[in-house]
């Protein structure tokens, strides 16, 4: 199993009292798997792959990585979890505008290697199994969103993430690029066996995963393993 979470809890301070973006969830995320996760806005989607990708931390619960607990609360072990383990990409690309393609992967792997060579020769790769390697030198406003969003993807993977988490990957793209930028998640889950874990309003989209799971009020609704429907309760304060 590559993810363990144990009662997780995520508690906002609000004016009307304390909401649990995430509440006492737990949850099995297994290696190599494509996880999808949908639900209402303000069900706890993003909040989850933020945790998972130790960008914030919980109230209270566990996480396991390998069979590794991770010290939720201690930045530097959060920090070097993110660097050796996890890529992200996002709704809005997120790329420096003023860098070109290769730049922007650069950049990433700059953080380990500050050999250029090596790092330019490594995100030439990277682009290419995007299919932009005839894109190098253009800056992301000389590229369409889809290509944009393949360069962020490049970037993602600059440092050979075990866990891939997506945000709203296609959120800003039409439906053609949509499956496009979907193949490509799906091609690097099964040719590389990243883990991929992906929030998405879209109901196509999320039938890109073989483990698909719904959040209602911060807690497991609905999971389907494999096509396999398993009908969670819910309890509703």
């Amino acid at each position: 199993m590559l993810i363990q979470l144990k009662n997780l809890t995520k508690t906002y301070q609000h004016h009307d009292g304390a909401i649990n973006a995430v509440d006492n969830l737990s949850l099995d995320i297994p290696k190599g798997s494509f996880v999808t996760i949908t639900g209402a806005s303000g069900s706890g989607k993003t909040t989850l792959l933020l945790i998972l990708g130790g960008l914030l931390r919980p109230t209270s619960g566990k996480m396991s990585y390998n069979g590794k607990e991770i010290d939720l609360h201690h930045d530097e072990e959060l920090a070097n979890f993110r660097s050796n383990h996890v890529g992200f990409v996002m709704q809005s690309f997120a790329l420096v505008p003023y860098l070109t393609a290769i730049e922007n992967i650069m950049i990433a792997l700059n953080v380990k290697n500050s050999n250029t060579t090596e790092n330019r020769k490594r995100a030439l790769e990277l682009l290419e199994w995007v299919g932009l390697e005839d894109r190098t030198t253009h800056y992301p406003k000389e590229l369409s969103a889809g290509q944009q969003q393949r360069v962020a993807i490049a970037r993602s993977l600059a440092n050979n993430p075990d866990l891939l988490l997506a945000d709203e990957p296609t959120g800003n793209l039409d439906p053609g690029l949509s499956e496009e930028i979907l193949g490509i998640l799906k091609e690097i889950n099964l040719k590389q066996k990243t883990t991929v874990v992906m929030v998405t309003h879209s109901p196509m989209a999320a039938e890109y995963g073989d483990t698909r799971i719904q959040l209602q009020n911060g807690k497991l609704h609905n999971l389907h393993l494999n096509d396999v429907k398993i009908n969670v309760e819910v309890s509703v304060n």
